[in-house]
């Protein structure tokens, strides 16, 4: 119990973090709230107009297109962050040596700047980048690197059929069979290239747009565009290694006589995952689906940098919809900005009671 002097000092040390709050967060959020009733445009006295404002917003095709790209983000982004950043904590929490120096190179993306990622993916997925170059070379190559996995699939086939011919527990995925497969792949391949039985081909260049009015589509809807999908691969290839810190030091507390009670019971690594550690990860799990959900709901930097070199319908969120409606040149309608906010602030509140009420984060 915290005597009186203490109290006193508490709050002291307490205020600067509290005024931030009350200023940055409750008092603007009660101002969204009261513009979002309004007809205020930055420049007016705020008149109270009721809800025409909430009417408007959803009758703008670009909200419902930013409301649509916005929760297929959130979706599809949360899904592969979670799964990745598990798996990659899984193999980073082996104790082999030099793990230190591969947890801190997985760990580089996150604390790079998301504006340096983001002109890196455009570099990359530009006409003339790097991803357009490898699908060429995979092209151009593609029967010398066919021929080298159908060797070395042949030969793993036959060296595990041979040891276990032998009565040896050889295993489909031996590491020292593998590497044996994999020598003689290697020498076939090259005794069949240098022979000319196997060449690569003549191909064009490989010229796709990424960043164009190009969309996936499922009976004719216009689900997930391909701009949105390069976003997506981005965000996910920066925040798993945040999320797997979670993940790893919800690993160190799940108790090794579960692994080995599992060991004597002959599981699979696949079974330990699936009965022993995904359970045991529960509230980690739920936590990282939280923070995953309401990250990628308020989604706002990639697409702001990314800006006109993508259709704006292609890349437009919730919060970036915000944004363009609050900086617009001229008489900005800060109200149907606010009455968006709103909505997306309602909708993530409501996705996380929804996770909370059906996923309970209480471990088993």
């Amino acid at each position: 119990m915290l005597k009186k002097g203490q109290t006193a000092t508490a709050y002291i040390f307490l205020a600067p973090f509290l005024i931030t709050i009350a200023i940055f967060f409750f008092y603007a959020f009660a101002r969204a709230i009261y513009y979002s009733f309004t007809d205020f445009n930055l420049f007016n006295t705020p008149k109270l107009i009721g809800v025409k404002p909430y009417a408007d917003v959803l009758a703008d095709p670009s909200f419902r297109r930013a409301l649509g790209n916005s929760l297929i983000f959130a979706i599809v982004t949360t899904t592969l962050q979670t799964v990745g950043a598990l798996l990659m904590s899984v193999a980073l929490n082996n104790k082999i040596r030099g793990m230190g120096f591969f947890r801190s190179a997985w760990y580089m993306p996150s604390i790079t700047s998301s504006v340096v990622i983001t002109l890196i993916f455009l570099w990359l997925f530009q006409r003339r980048g790097i991803a357009n170059y490898l699908i060429t070379q995979w092209q151009s190559y593609q029967p010398l690197i066919l021929t080298f996995l159908g060797v070395l699939i042949a030969v793993q086939i036959v060296q595990v059929l041979w040891e276990r011919s032998r009565k040896f527990p050889a295993g489909w995925f031996d590491p020292a069979l593998a590497a044996t497969s994999a020598l003689v792949a290697l020498a076939a391949t090259a005794a069949l290239s240098l022979t000319g039985a196997v060449q690569p081909r003549d191909v064009q260049l490989f010229d796709y747009q990424y960043f164009a009015d190009k969309w996936i589509s499922v009976g004719g809807v216009r689900i997930l565009s391909i701009p949105l999908l390069v976003i997506i691969i981005q965000n996910t290839f920066t925040t798993i290694p945040t999320l797997m810190l979670f993940f790893l030091a919800g690993l160190q507390n799940i108790p090794g006589a579960l692994y080995e009670a599992a060991d004597i019971d002959g599981a699979t690594p696949w079974q330990k995952l699936m009965n022993v550690t995904v359970p045991m990860l529960r509230p980690v799990t739920f936590y990282v689906i939280t923070v995953g959900l309401i990250g990628t709901m308020q989604m706002f930097d990639q697409v702001a940098v990314i800006g006109s070199a993508a259709p704006g319908d292609t890349l437009i969120t919730l919060a970036y919809y915000v944004y363009q409606n609050t900086f617009k040149a001229g008489a900005a309608p800060v109200n149907l900005a606010s009455a968006a906010a709103i909505i997306l602030a309602a909708i993530i509140l409501v996705m996380v009671f929804v996770q909370r009420k059906f996923f309970p984060s209480e471990a088993v």
